[in-house]
């Protein structure tokens, strides 16, 4: 495996991200054709986070975080450290001595397949962390990897510059030459869910507003009156 850092990569655009972020990961996550999701095992360390950014990507040897120190240096105001292994790990290869360096870079949060550790301190801290496991097993610091290359995460590529979003949902990649079309996508499920958010409180049924009742006999689902005593 070639091991090199890519410097300067492109960002995603702040507005764009800034944006996506206010409507959430569900929300964009469908509004995109459900695409882009890292998927359920890449979890909040902490409740209450949102987040958008433009990926510093991260691919390291399991065990070892050397390449997170090395990325710490590639990361500015606004990004998100994106960080995949080799083979799978839960060891914790991050903690709060790396959040303290990357907060003062201005780093919004890390999403990491594998560990991390020091969670009441990440909380307390309020850097915000998404990943695989929960671990206080250590690493080492030996083996070469790579910087801001593709990575792979939950089946998603991600590619450095590309927009990550997470939340209590979870986590979405949005790649970089999509997030404008995306924004439009979202603006337009969110204005459509507030409608029919009001029809709901007005009392209509999903099965009325989705057309669904016609089609409970098609499926063969049949009414029937209790019969009991």
């Amino acid at each position: 495996m070639r091991t090199i850092v890519v410097t300067n990569p492109p960002r995603a655009d702040a507005a764009l991200t800034d944006a996506l972020a206010g409507h959430g990961v569900a929300t964009v996550h469908e509004a995109m054709g459900r695409t882009g999701y890292l998927g359920p095992s890449i979890r909040p360390v902490h409740l209450g986070s949102r987040i958008g950014g433009s990926a510093v990507t991260v691919l390291s040897w399991p065990g070892d975080n050397l390449m997170i120190h090395v990325a710490v240096e590639q990361c500015r105001p606004g990004d998100v450290l994106v960080v995949a292994t080799t083979s799978p790990s839960t060891d914790g290869m991050f903690g709060e001595l790396f959040a303290t360096a990357l907060q003062h870079r201005g780093v919004r949060g890390l999403v990491i397949d594998a560990g991390v550790r020091d969670v009441a301190e990440l909380h307390a801290m309020g850097f915000p962390v998404w990943s695989a496991a929960v671990s206080a097993q250590g690493t080492v610091k030996a083996t070469p990897g790579s910087v801001n290359v593709p990575v792979t995460i939950g089946g998603q590529v991600i590619r450095p510059g590309d927009t990550i979003l997470a939340d209590d949902d979870g986590v979405l990649c949005v790649p970089r030459e999509d997030a404008a079309s995306a924004v439009a996508a979202a603006q337009a499920r969110a204005e459509k869910e507030e409608a029919t958010r009001e029809a709901f409180r007005r009392g209509e049924l999903g099965l009325d507003r989705y057309g669904l009742r016609a089609r409970l006999p098609e499926l063969g689902i049949e009414y029937v009156e209790y019969e009991g005593s």
